[in-house]
């Protein structure tokens, strides 16, 4: 198995809508710091597993400088844009999500079957 990692930092704003009264229902913005973790059992044509150039054009070019609420279809948690952006790319099994030092949400495809 090959596996590859791209880490890039996303500058964006969101509002949240809690169940609860929070300061993190109002706009604000953040620097994020995303990883991007890719595998595949064999190399592709040109022998990567997926080129670091488009992952980074696939969710930087799409999020940074956004307001992640216009951008994306749902609650813009730390937690729903780490699965957002795994569901974006076939190779991916895991994305970490910094939203601030020391608050990072991670999405990892769970691979196991079910027992019956």
């Amino acid at each position: 198995m090959y596996y590859i990692k791209k880490t890039m930092e996303i500058a964006g704003c969101h509002q949240l809508k809690l169940s609860y009264r929070s300061k993190c229902e109002n706009l604000h913005g953040h620097n994020w710091v995303v990883t991007i973790h890719c595998k595949a059992p064999e190399l592709n044509e040109d022998g990567m597993v997926v080129d670091f150039t488009k992952l980074k054009e696939q969710i930087h070019g799409y999020l940074d400088h956004g307001n992640f609420n216009e951008l994306l279809p749902f609650n813009p948690t730390a937690e729903n844009i780490a699965k957002w952006i795994c569901d974006q790319i076939p190779e991916c099994y895991r994305v970490d999500v910094q939203e601030s030092e020391g608050n990072i949400a991670s999405y990892e495809i769970d691979n196991e079957a079910p027992t019956p």
